[in-house]
């Protein structure tokens, strides 16, 4: 028997008991059974909601970026569903909307939105922040056109959030290897500074790679690396990102280093400062 199954089907098959379903599984939706000893993977509960709408749901949203390959999905996180109808419950969010046959297609044997519906979900519906940080994660495993964004959202001129789709549609990069440097690069564009450019190669005379950093500002050499909680707990990495900055200085790049802890007025003043120094002024 699967790992995940739906308690009616299972004891319709007597393949279990009801008792036997009881003490050896535990619900994760509506007669949605895993079993008791492990926490259910984001693709379990995926397939779970999948059962759970009768087989005829299409999954959406996050859930369906993550089917796609996208990064940076939790297993805990609400799994969205377009289908006719279902009953809210804790973890599943489904939404009865029209998606054309176009619109699906299959990912880990499940239906699931196309790339483009799913950018096109993403961008109405999520904060902005977290909008672009997911379109940034799905565009840098499976490229997507904004332009075929767009073109969906004229099939649907009423539906909600094609404002804000249109806005977060400018601003996404696959070039962001986390929703940290997201906000990274969000934090410089809203404080007025030029767009950042992702994923710079630094070489060196020879052409070897010295580095690729987070993202920069390659005509000014200025560059900023968001040190995430992975370099407290990665020696070796730390070691080498030491032993690497001062390399990059002696090359001419001013490169800033941010942490968590720091303001986002803080950041600004700190790149726009280094920019300054190297010639970039508001105007330009």
């Amino acid at each position: 028997m699967e790992n995940v199954f739906l308690g009616s089907d299972a004891i319709a098959r007597r393949e279990l008991t009801e008792y036997e379903l009881r003490r050896w599984y535990r619900p994760i939706f509506r007669n949605v059974y895993v079993p008791k000893d492990g926490v259910p993977s984001l693709r379990a509960r995926t397939t779970g909601a999948w059962l759970r709408s009768q087989r005829r749901g299409v999954i959406a949203g996050v859930a369906a970026s993550a089917l796609h390959g996208a990064s940076w999905v939790d297993d805990d996180q609400v799994i969205e569903m377009i289908s006719p109808s279902s009953r809210p419950q804790a973890g599943l969010l489904v939404r009865n909307e029209s998606l054309a046959d176009d619109e699906i297609t299959w990912a880990c044997r499940l239906p699931v939105t196309t790339r483009v519906r799913t950018a096109f979900d993403l961008g109405r519906y999520l904060p902005r922040g977290e909008a672009v940080a997911r379109l940034d994660a799905l565009m840098r495993v499976q490229i997507f056109s904004a332009e075929d964004v767009l073109l969906l959202a004229k099939r649907y001129p009423r539906a909600r959030g094609l404002k804000s789709l249109r806005k977060v549609l400018s601003l996404v990069d696959g070039g962001a290897e986390s929703p940290r440097e997201t906000w990274l690069r969000l934090v410089y564009i809203d404080g007025g500074l030029p767009v950042p450019t992702t994923q710079i190669p630094v070489c060196d005379r020879r052409g070897r790679l010295v580095r690729m950093l987070d993202m920069g500002w390659e005509d000014y050499m200025v560059g900023a690396e968001y040190d995430g909680d992975r370099h407290q707990t990665d020696r070796h990495r730390y070691v080498k990102d030491m032993r690497v900055m001062p390399i990059l200085r002696r090359m001419g790049w001013d490169v800033m280093q941010v942490i968590k802890e720091d303001r986002p007025d803080e950041i600004v003043a700190r790149a726009k400062a280094a920019l300054m120094a190297r010639g970039w002024r508001l105007s330009s």
